[in-house]
């Protein structure tokens, strides 16, 4: 099969879908790869080492995608790439339908097979293609917050781990999966104060277990998360229903139970986000003020760390797009229901029921 690795052109969007390893996997395998030049650049990979492996460079974003049986890539297409997609082709990356309408519509018509990581499902309802770039989400969100709590960045002008005789900040996080977990262990590391919610009583328990003492377990209800608000700097919102919307766990007017100066950091913003004030930002304009509360919700955080998320994505994209190219899609996702659930829309009908929900389309379940 020939494989296509395409240059992100989303907003500061530095990651590349495959590292030169992973391309010589493929290459292993049989497999044709061609990458765009400087695809991987910005995360540490030069054209030499893709071309080392046996990738063949080629020039523009129009080449890749005109070549390619299969697209590689990591964040979703943008509108510059809607009429790149072939009929046929299949395109492996996030792709977050549910909050983005005209990209639904575009790939119904361009006929592609769209084979969402953030949707690939094992029979344990893990999310093993979301997973890493989550952690990694999850850690940089405590980072971004603690930054911006600064004074000269709009926040209240406190360090998050205080200092002796000083208190140290207080975390809120609402949602205690893998994003949840790695913004508490950081903000925990850091010596924050810090308490995280969810729905699910097992969840808690292992949590209460496995946290530093300096993480607190609380029952996600809005009662419970209005009582914490008044005293919390931060607040993690890493809320997820797979392939569906987040709920607005935090309305506007709520904000007024905050102190100014509080930041809210939205890590769920790819899936329409958390907080009823949220929109989406970039890594060149991240944050934005509503009612004195300091928002970031930029869309593709790991972007700011290229090098870790690229190398952290492909070792768990690798297995997936292996089978891909070995079996061809249609086999591959017979064969591993994990992949089959990663199909959104195939052929101009979306497979997946909660993209078709939330837009009011026909759902149309795939049979192979």
């Amino acid at each position: 099969m020939k494989i296509g690795i395409p240059k992100e052109i989303k907003n500061n969007e530095s990651r590349v879908g495959m590292t030169p390893a992973g391309v010589a996997e493929l290459i292993r395998h049989g497999h044709h790869v061609v990458v765009q030049h400087t695809a991987g650049e910005n995360s540490g990979f030069s054209d030499e080492k893709y071309a080392k492996v046996g990738a063949e460079i080629l020039p523009d974003i129009e080449s890749v995608y005109n070549e390619a049986e299969m697209i590689i890539k990591v964040k979703e297409p943008i509108e510059k790439e809607y009429k790149l997609i072939k009929k046929g082709q299949l395109v492996f990356t996030y792709f977050h339908f549910a909050c983005d309408r005209k990209l639904t519509d575009a790939m119904i018509e361009s006929g592609a097979v769209c084979l969402a990581y953030e949707t690939v499902e094992t029979d344990n309802h893990r999310l093993p293609l979301l997973i890493p770039m989550s952690e990694v989400a999850g850690r940089m969100a405590t980072l971004n917050g603690a930054y911006y709590l600064q004074k000269t960045k709009g926040g209240k002008g406190k360090l998050i781990s205080g200092v002796p005789g000083v208190d140290r900040t207080k975390v809120l996080i609402l949602g205690g999966g893998t994003v949840g977990e790695a913004a508490a262990r950081m903000a925990c590391g850091l010596g924050a104060d810090v308490w995280i919610t969810d729905i699910s009583l097992p969840r808690l328990r292992q949590l209460e277990m496995e946290l530093p003492v300096n993480a607190h377990t609380l029952y996600s209800t809005e009662h419970n998360i209005k009582m914490m608000l008044p005293d919390i700097d931060i607040v993690v919102g890493s809320v997820l229903v797979p392939g569906d919307k987040a709920p607005h766990l935090i309305t506007k007017d709520m904000l007024k139970m905050m102190q100014p100066g509080t930041v809210l950091v939205d890590v769920a913003i790819d899936q329409g986000g958390c907080f009823e004030t949220s929109r989406p930002t970039t890594h060149s304009d991240p944050v934005y003020i509503v009612d004195d509360i300091v928002h970031y919700a930029v869309a593709n955080i790991p972007g700011a760390v290229p090098n870790t998320s690229t190398m952290a994505l492909t070792n768990a994209t690798l297995r997936y797009a292996l089978a891909l190219a070995d079996k061809g899609w249609q086999k591959a996702c017979k064969d591993d229901p994990a992949l089959y659930r990663g199909l959104n829309i195939v052929d101009g009908k979306v497979t997946y029921q909660a993209v078709a929900d939330v837009f009011g389309l026909p759902y149309e379940p795939l049979a192979l």
